[in-house]
């Protein structure tokens, strides 16, 4: 008989092994690649939960393969893990617009999202259990999708599909806040950015998921995860989560200590990882409610 440290070994071993991959595949036409996204599903079984994660990088860069150990350590806790990209704004110029806005990939994200419904049960997913995710620029994205019903219901999708939101480390939950933390740090050439980038103040408020959040929207629960010694995304996350509390939205912060903007998001779904420690205790109590 093989001692139990072996047999164990083999077992992760073989889980390791039975994660199947499914890239590229377009949810919107006519296919580019910047409207894709990556299905990673357990070999076996069906209805299991769904992860959307939505990659960060200032809306201008990132890509749905940066995403590390994530889709191998969400399959072997039973996920359907769904990586996205989206279209990216282009700087050509610092003083013409990107082209493409911020809501047009909210857009996009919500298109994903309504993909993944129509077609995660073919890979073994719950079509009605999507946990939506992202860090940096995707956690502005998933909170805003999250919380702003209109970009879900143009996809005919409300948000009771989804059943619970992790926002990463954002620090663009309330932009005019953010707008006034830039300002106030004399950063010009940030400042600018942010203006063309976001808009005017009617349209910050309107990209800003708190401006959204109400009761009777089944707004879904949140875990907002953030650096503990960052201020702009600390502040962020405790704005965010102050506005889903008075609404009666079940919500909690995870501050990671040790932990820096990148490290935060790299390090999620590494073993003895205390945020994904956080994390999976999270996902297993919505999964119980």
């Amino acid at each position: 008989m093989k001692p139990l440290a072996t047999l164990l070994l083999i077992a992760a071993t073989a889980t390791a092994a039975e994660q199947k991959a499914h890239r590229d595949l377009p949810y919107a036409e006519p296919k580019n690649d910047h409207q894709t996204l990556d299905v990673f599903a357990p070999a076996e079984g069906k209805n299991h939960p769904v992860i959307v994660w939505i990659h960060g990088g200032g809306w201008h860069s990132g890509d749905k393969r940066d995403v590390k150990q994530k889709p191998q350590a969400f399959t072997d806790k039973g996920f359907v893990f769904v990586s996205i990209n989206y279209r990216l704004q282009v700087w050509t110029d610092p003083h013409l617009s990107p082209g493409v806005t911020i809501k047009q990939i909210a857009e996009d994200v919500a298109r994903a999202i309504h993909w993944t419904h129509d077609h995660v049960g073919d890979y073994g997913g719950d079509p009605n259990t999507i946990f939506v995710m992202g860090h940096s620029a995707g956690a502005q994205l998933a909170a805003l999708v999250c919380t702003d019903d209109r970009y879900l219901k143009a996809e005919n999708l409300s948000l009771s599909i989804i059943k619970g939101c992790v926002p990463v480390d954002g620090d663009t939950y309330d932009l005019p806040m953010r707008i006034a933390t830039v300002h106030k740090k004399g950063d010009k050439k940030l400042a600018e950015r942010d203006k063309q980038r976001f808009g005017d103040e009617s349209t910050q408020k309107d990209l800003s998921s708190i401006t959204h959040i109400a009761k009777g929207k089944h707004i879904p629960p949140f875990l907002i995860l953030h650096v503990a010694d960052h201020p702009e995304t600390r502040g962020q996350s405790q704005r965010l989560l102050q506005v889903l509390k008075e609404a009666g939205i079940p919500a909690s912060t995870y501050a990671a200590e040790g932990k820096n903007h990148t490290t935060l998001n790299d390090d999620l779904g590494l073993p003895d990882n205390k945020p994904t420690k956080a994390l999976f205790e999270f996902l297993d109590g919505a999964l119980k409610k």
